[in-house]
């Protein structure tokens, strides 16, 4: 399971013209999962999303996890997450998880952040999406199980 986290002070989500999740102060996770990801690796992610502490203290220093914050998660799967470009012009994306597995991982993922008390928006799984974000900082991380 493959995350790109990105700390933002807006961040929304369409397809064709329907916003399907925005969020304002918090966190862009963008999701990856490989066939032989589990339930494991699902629960490990969403705790260390949740109490990852990149939000800023009332000194500058970043000591707060996004629900201190009274941050939300914008939860979106991405496959490409998983392209291997070290062949060749295109990416091959044989590491990434089919939908009948991605998608129940998916859900679950997002199941596991509420659960954690986050707010969870998302996007659609599969579809075609616009992502909007503004990167606050910018904090960037990779994160990986």
């Amino acid at each position: 399971m493959r995350v790109v986290l990105q700390r933002v002070s807006k961040a929304s989500v369409r397809v064709d013209d329907r916003v399907l999740g925005s969020i304002s102060r918090g966190l862009l996770v963008l999701v990856g999962f490989t066939a032989t990801d589990g339930e494991e690796q699902v629960g490990w992610m969403a705790e260390k999303i949740a109490g990852l502490r990149i939000f800023s203290d009332d000194e500058g220093k970043m000591n707060r996890d996004v629900a201190e914050t009274g941050g939300a998660v914008l939860v979106i799967s991405q496959f490409t997450l998983y392209g291997d470009a070290r062949k060749g012009r295109r990416p091959s994306f044989v590491d990434a998880a089919r939908p009948e597995i991605a998608i129940p991982l998916y859900e679950s993922f997002k199941r596991a952040l509420a659960g954690r008390g986050l707010q969870v928006e998302s996007g659609e799984f599969g579809a075609m999406m616009q992502v909007e974000l503004v990167n606050d900082g910018p904090v960037t991380i990779l994160l990986e199980k």
